[in-house]
């Protein structure tokens, strides 16, 4: 990028930036998976009132080389704590300008075999403009003759000192900022470029974190008209996922998505669009393959092939004709006596029908409220496997060959919880997998195909429909799979809702525990959330009980109630880890964000100024604070929803400081972590916590506000999972109503057809079974002409169009490729009952 050019983009940013010219003289911090590093630069030119020798420079930076003079532009700032830097939205090499410069340039060490008679050669050829003429086309050089060898040498070192170098400068010019530039770089390596100037909508579809607004901000600054295609279809797609991921559906129907859709293009550039533009793009995408159209829904064909992948690999593993053990009603029975012995346990009539039916299914789905021995049974049943399969229990003797038993769940804090119930080891699910947590596309990740006879997974409510696909493709035919979850608690984060449909199919085992066994400890929690989930509130909801308690306030004072409840829950011995404050929603005076800080001033408070803080995102880190890990990370053996403590500040500026960037150190239940300041943005603070990153935890003591504010949240099974939190005392604070409004709302259902794709591919000849879809989307009516609440009309297709989709209709007598892909076709018509060994097995 020239000086010119950097000029003009400080111009249509409104300003004048400033610039430092100079060679960079120490590194002092060079992050490991971006491009950000802190500088000292020898100022050999500036912009700046600015009379030292030397000046503190950041920014995103390709490779940096000591002897080169750089141009660096940007600002001047002022840091707190290491004074005054020069905060660089750019930079460019200040490649020699003059002849002598270029040619000793070009003949210098960079150049081996490239003498001071050639470089004036090409020079004097090609101007002083010669090194950005031959990195755009080396066939300029073809004139002079060059030998092959030296012409390969100077173009590869020319792409060597600048290709990185361009890259990062455009990247920064349209305003990425590290961890985005090197995830952009890494993706398209030295096309990135070409991909942007070619269709900058690519980095919204394939860039996990580059939205559509930022990609159209880019392609209005590189000229693309607001109705070009691929905009229009960047909308779309946006839009697609937008709806999947506010409402957790699998498919939307053509009215909000071309509404919405048509909104968010016309907002982005304040233009109006032709609707039916919009609609044909729709069915373009559908061409494409990148959506789906089945019936009058509209999928992003990533959820749309999860679907069925899910069900197909239900299919793989409940059908294959593959040597199960059997065990005799007899055998089972003593071995549960057995147990129950070993464990110290009375198993009732239904919780031993429970057993033996787990010990005996290809897959089992277990299902149950907070009381009803789910956990009882995960630990018989592994027991009874074990005793049944002549299995041994002790880990130390597996150091050669997998352990027959594999136990995950959802979260880190859901696994130590099984791992403490069955005295075994538990993982995340990510890491029995394999995976980082940082996967932008699961269906390309690399897992771990399981080893092992029995697969445990708690907490399946949270296990949303891109996961389970990734989770059952790992699973090897032969391998029992128990799925335990309550069908009553949230739903994933993620799009789908895989345990209830998996609940609601007809084609799966399933056994639901009813009877409450933790009521005779005196428990009124239990109780109270089964009430919830019968869709109403006790008579005694408002009364004081020895677990629980209720105490009426309104908005503006929840702060002020959760202030003095904690404080003397605090004076009275209770500590941050016992105590666990949960809210639906992080703004507002009852929000998360606000009521952190009060909790954070009451439970680790800063005694003195010289108390180490550090600021990151508006909250203050203390040491002793309690936080949130918000990510999976498995390299560290962290996962989202682990809470720590953190035990160690390390400050740069500090006198006698080793580091050279501020660092957490945090301690989790398993392991110990030091963060640098880039990876700060995987904390939070805890004390307060949503009650969706709850999941799958339980507290000692949990406070839990209700008010009219987190109206469009209030919904049962909200209320019913924060409740089920609780272990040992329940503190419920704030409107009664918004308590009634919370049992009244029935969560309704996503949108999603797991359950039709499981029954398909299951019971196709059952009075369950569903067409499959075609695979090519309807032609959708125009948003404008949609003014009705009823089915879309789609509009008149062209003859193209026609050819098509009379292609894609189940024709008589003609296969065609759509029918195939559609899975309009039965591969085994006329070979009902014949396995593939049997056809193997005919002469």
């Amino acid at each position: 990028m020239t000086t010119e050019s950097m000029d003009l983009l400080a111009d249509d940013q409104g300003t004048q930036a400033d610039y430092v010219v100079g060679t960079v003289s120490a590194i002092f911090f060079t992050s490991q998976d971006s491009f950000y590093k802190v500088m000292l630069v020898k100022v050999s030119e500036t912009s700046l009132d600015w009379h030292e020798d030397e000046i503190v420079v950041t920014g995103n930076f390709a490779d940096i080389k000591d002897d080169v003079t750089y141009r660096f532009t940007g600002k001047r700032v002022e840091h707190p704590k290491y004074g005054v830097q020069f905060q660089a939205d750019n930079y460019q090499n200040e490649t020699p300008t003059s002849r002598s410069g270029v040619v000793a340039y070009l003949s210098g060490p960079d150049f081996p075999g490239l003498g001071k008679k050639t470089a004036e050669k090409i020079v004097d050829a090609l101007g002083t403009n010669a090194i950005e003429l031959i990195l755009d086309d080396s066939n300029v050089l073809a004139p002079l003759k060059l030998s092959p060898k030296i012409v390969a040498t100077l173009v590869s070192q020319l792409q060597t000192n600048n290709g990185m170098e361009q890259i990062i400068i455009g990247l920064n010019s349209y305003g990425f900022g590290s961890t985005l530039a090197a995830a952009i770089y890494n993706r398209y390596q030295e096309k990135t470029l070409d991909v942007i100037h070619e269709n900058p909508y690519r980095l919204a579809e394939e860039i996990t974190g580059v939205s559509f607004k930022r990609a159209d901000q880019i392609a209005t600054q590189l000229g693309y008209a607001a109705d070009r295609p691929e905009r229009l279809q960047a909308g779309l797609l946006q839009t697609l996922t937008d709806l999947s991921v506010a409402n957790g559906d699998t498919f939307t129907t053509a009215k909000p998505l071309l509404n919405q859709a048509l909104s968010l293009l016309e907002n982005s550039r304040n233009v109006r669009l032709n609707p039916q533009a919009l609609a044909d793009q729709l069915l373009e995408l559908a061409k494409q393959q990148k959506v789906v159209g089945d019936d009058q829904r509209i999928y992003l064909k990533a959820l749309y092939d999860a679907e069925w992948q899910v069900a197909e690999h239900l299919q793989r593993l409940l059908q294959a004709d593959t040597p199960q053990h059997e065990y005799d009603e007899k055998s089972i029975a003593k071995q549960i006596r057995i147990v129950e012995k070993q464990l110290d346990i009375v198993y009732d009539e239904s919780q031993t029908a429970a057993l033996a039916a787990a010990v005996q299914a290809k897959i089992l789905l277990l299902t149950g409220g907070p009381g009803t021995g789910k956990t009882t049974i995960i630990r018989g049943l592994v027991q009874l496997y074990a005793r049944l399969n002549d299995y041994s229990l002790d880990i130390n003797e597996y150091k050669d060959r997998p352990f027959p038993i594999l136990l995950a769940a959802p979260t880190g804090r859901a696994a130590k919880r099984m791992s403490e119930a069955t005295e075994l080891p538990a993982s995340t699910i990510h890491r029995l997998l394999g995976l980082t947590g940082r996967e932008a596309d699961l269906d390309a990740a690399a897992t771990k195909d399981l080893e092992g006879g029995l697969l445990i997974v708690d907490e399946v409510s949270m296990v949303d429909v891109y996961l389970m696909k990734t989770l059952l493709r790992a699973v090897p035919v032969g391998m029992q799979v128990i799925f335990v979850g309550d069908k009553d608690q949230l739903p994933s984060v993620g799009p789908g809702q895989v345990f209830h449909d998996l609940l609601a199919s007809q084609q799966l085992k399933k056994i639901q525990l009813d009877t409450i066994y933790r009521q005779g400890d005196g428990s009124s929690i239990i109780p109270l959330a089964h009430a919830i989930k019968d869709g109403r509130l006790p008579a005694d909801f408002t009364q004081n009980q020895k677990d629980r308690s209720f105490i009426a306030c309104r908005t503006n004072q929840v702060e002020s109630v959760i202030d003095q409840v904690v404080a003397k829950a605090h004076a009275k011995g209770f500590t941050a880890s016992d105590i666990q404050v949960l809210a639906p929603m992080y703004r507002g005076a009852a929000g998360i964000d606000r009521l952190n800080v009060v909790l954070q001033s009451i439970l680790n408070p800063r005694k003195s100024e010289r108390q180490k803080q550090v600021e990151f995102r508006q909250q203050q880190f203390r040491i002793g604070d309690k936080v949130l890990h918000l990510v999976n990370s498995p390299e560290n053996n962290v996962f989202n929803g682990d809470i720590g403590t953190i035990t160690g500040i390390d400050l740069a500026s500090d006198k006698h400081s080793k580091v050279k960037s501020d660092q957490l150190t945090i301690a989790f239940e398993q392991t110990e972590v030091t963060y640098a300041r880039n990876d700060w943005n995987r904390l939070t603070l805890a004390y307060c916590m949503s009650i969706h990153k709850a999941q799958g935890s339980e507290f000692k003591m949990v406070i839990l506000p209700m008010v009219a504010q987190y109206n469009r949240m209030l919904q049962r099974n909200l209320l019913y999972t924060a409740v089920t939190r609780a272990a040992d005392m329940l503190i419920l604070l704030g409107e009664s109503q918004a308590f009634e409004t919370c049992v009244k709302n029935l969560s309704v259902n996503r949108h999603t057809t797991l359950s039709e794709r499981i029954a398909t591919v299951l019971d196709p000849d059952g009075e369950h079974a569903q067409t499959p879809a075609s695979g090519v989307a309807e032609k959708p009516q125009a948003a404008e002409a949609d003014k009705t609440d009823g089915p879309v009309v789609a509009a008149e297709p062209t003859a193209a169009e026609t050819e098509s989709v009379e292609d894609a209709q189940p024709a008589s007598n003609r296969l065609t490729l759509a029918m195939i892909t559609g899975r309009q076709v039965d591969p085994m018509i006329g070979m009902a009952g014949v396995t593939p060994q049997q056809f193997m097995a005919k002469p």
